[in-house]
């Protein structure tokens, strides 16, 4: 039997939904998608993957020592290799792929935030974090860090901030999706293809607030993808710190002051004019870090940073949530014409 033309064009509106989500960062709002994730992390596909990883990295393991007649070399080859396979699984499994995909044009997109953002908050910020700057022992600490320790301590400010933003961000979607209204879901369809089928659907008599309700690896998404509009705005910030704290350094902060500072002369690259030392670029790069753990803190705590950098944050939300309602209803019927065929 031939299909409708409204049932064409509800399949049509369908796949325009899931071309969405993908393009979004949402992968996991298609229904197939989540059900091959779901397939991909059960327990015995991951328990199979272990076992695979695991024989792998005793093989290469063994293969390497008996290559290099050091034992010593086994261990770390074997559990590199583990490493690798799970993680490679992970990424393939979790559609790791749409989502990089939608950070980096996120990233790149927002670039014309740098300024907004730096003539809003910068000023504040600046003025604590100078005086740490022209600290003796920020100097002292941060110019002792060396190559990886460094990094993991940027590392570790990463993670406190995404510590402190995901329970916030949770929150936010427990609220919103608990009071989703008819205006809310047009309005996040409104630039789509969805609208006129929007329309229609908060015409209806389905429970919008029941409708939207997130869960289960659609939370999981969602809360990713908002994480990531603001770790965008975040990371932007701390690059304006860290030139910032470059060109006031290099202007500032003689080769005498260093030296009483730290007792040494700061070391400066082989080549080039001697504009940025080692030590400067510790510091701003701690400081830079540090910056963005204190920004995240604020903007999820001060109403007035609420209101003017959760702004993007909240107009993610609104539009995923408001086409997924339309989506799931369009499942529905699609699905009930595809059974009477």
């Amino acid at each position: 039997m031939s299909s409708s033309p409204e049932r064409g064009d509800d399949r049509a509106a369908v796949a325009a939904a899931e071309v969405w989500f993908q393009r979004h960062g949402l992968p996991y709002f298609v229904d197939e998608t989540r059900s091959l994730v779901a397939d991909r992390l059960s327990r015995a596909r991951v328990v199979s993957v272990l076992l695979v990883a695991l024989v792998l990295g005793g093989l290469a393991g063994a293969a390497v020592a008996l290559a290099a007649h050091d034992s010593s070399l086994g261990a770390p080859t074997g559990a590199s290799v583990v490493l690798g396979v799970l993680v490679l699984y992970g990424l393939r499994a979790l559609q790791a792929s749409t989502i990089a995909a939608w950070a980096l044009r996120r990233a790149f997109g927002s670039l014309g935030l740098l300024l907004p953002l730096a003539t809003r908050a910068l000023p504040m910020l600046l003025l604590f974090i100078t005086f740490l700057f022209i600290n003796t022992e920020v100097w002292q600490v941060a110019s002792a860090l060396q190559g990886g320790v460094l990094w993991g301590a940027v590392l570790f400010f990463a993670a406190a901030a995404i510590g402190f933003l995901v329970p916030r961000l949770a929150e936010e979607l427990d609220a919103f999706d608990d009071h989703v209204e008819a205006d809310d879901v047009l309005r996040a369809t409104a630039d789509t293809s969805l609208a006129a089928l929007a329309r229609e659907v908060v015409d209806s008599d389905i429970d919008l607030p029941e409708e939207a309700q997130v869960t289960g690896l659609q939370m999981v998404n969602l809360v990713l993808v908002l994480v990531v509009a603001q770790a965008v705005q975040v990371l932007l910030l701390a690059l304006a710190v860290f030139v910032f704290f470059i060109v006031f350094g290099a202007v500032v902060i003689e080769d005498s002051v260093i030296v009483s500072w730290l007792g040494d002369k700061p070391h400066y690259p082989p080549f080039g004019p001697e504009l940025v030392s080692r030590e400067l670029a510790h510091v701003a790069v701690f400081l830079a870090a540090f910056s963005g753990l204190y920004f995240t803190v604020v903007a999820i705590t001060d109403d007035l940073y609420r209101k003017e950098f959760f702004t993007t944050v909240m107009d993610e939300l609104a539009r995923a949530v408001g086409v997924r309602v339309v989506y799931r209803e369009l499942r529905r019927r699609t699905t009930a014409s595809t059974a009477t065929d």
